[in-house]
């Protein structure tokens, strides 16, 4: 199944071939610098929608990194156009520590049209980003305002679209893991009077039956959030956002 190519314009020829074969699915392949060749190895796409989406068998990947330096990550665009959408893009932007030397080839079939970017090596601004669910998402904005304004690290946690409704807790189940104390008492009240400090991240429960949005507050009766499927934002907390808070917590480095 995975037969190397010598030479990079007969790498990008077999990856557009797999791409044809693989039609109407996502074809994914890397291209690894073997010596002096680059050679292209088609990979297994494990995602459950591979008609929009692929996922890399981690078992290829592996094969990919014992046979050289990975040096290209492919895919296939069907029926789309080739250029990168936003998932394309923050998949890159995540994949570029693991992956430095890797560029990303997209191509369009039946377009016939093959598209080359390098990823993204700083993360996007905080205001305004596209959503992607597990890398530009909720949690993913407050790990990058932790890091970029206060200079805390808080780990990630691998999170499938739509966790909340599998009945999954992941911000009531990892908030203590992650360095985090509720700071405030889960009642109206409570909450109606509590004093936000800079950094306190708000937990909230919109039309779900678990927690499953979380804000951070930025000062002056402010938060920062990135709802499903909208641009991240700055908002005034209050009325709306109050009534669906469920747990205030502070990350342990900033408790006095």
């Amino acid at each position: 199944m995975m037969s190397p190519v010598n030479g990079r314009a007969e790498a990008n020829q077999k990856f557009m071939q797999h791409a044809k074969a693989e039609y109407p699915k996502e074809c994914c392949g890397l291209i690894v610098q073997q010596g002096d060749s680059q050679v292209y190895m088609p990979c297994r796409n494990t995602s459950p929608t591979p008609e929009s989406d692929f996922v890399i068998n981690p078992i290829d990947i592996a094969t990919c990194e014992d046979i050289g330096e990975i040096i290209g990550i492919c895919h296939s665009h069907p029926d789309s156009s080739s250029r990168p959408s936003p998932t394309d893009l923050a998949k890159a932007y995540s994949l570029h520590s693991e992956f430095p030397l890797a560029n990303w080839l997209i191509f369009s079939w039946p377009e016939g049209d093959l598209f080359q970017f390098a990823p993204l090596t700083d993360s996007p601004p905080l205001i305004g980003r596209q959503f992607v669910h597990g890398i530009w998402d909720c949690y993913g904005l407050i790990r990058d305002y932790f890091s970029s304004e206060l200079d805390i690290d808080i780990p990630d946690y691998e999170r499938n679209d739509g966790w909340w409704e599998r009945g999954e807790d992941l911000y009531l189940d990892n908030f203590k893991s992650a360095g985090f104390l509720q700071v405030c008492e889960n009642s109206p009240e409570a909450l109606a009077g509590f004093e936000l400090k800079k950094g306190d991240v708000i937990i909230m429960q919109i039309r779900s039956k678990k927690a499953n949005h979380a804000a951070v507050y930025v000062g002056d009766g402010m938060i920062l959030q990135h709802m499903y499927g909208k641009l991240s934002k700055r908002d005034v907390f209050g009325g709306f956002w109050l009534r669906c808070t469920r747990m205030i917590v502070r990350h342990r480095d900033l408790i006095e």
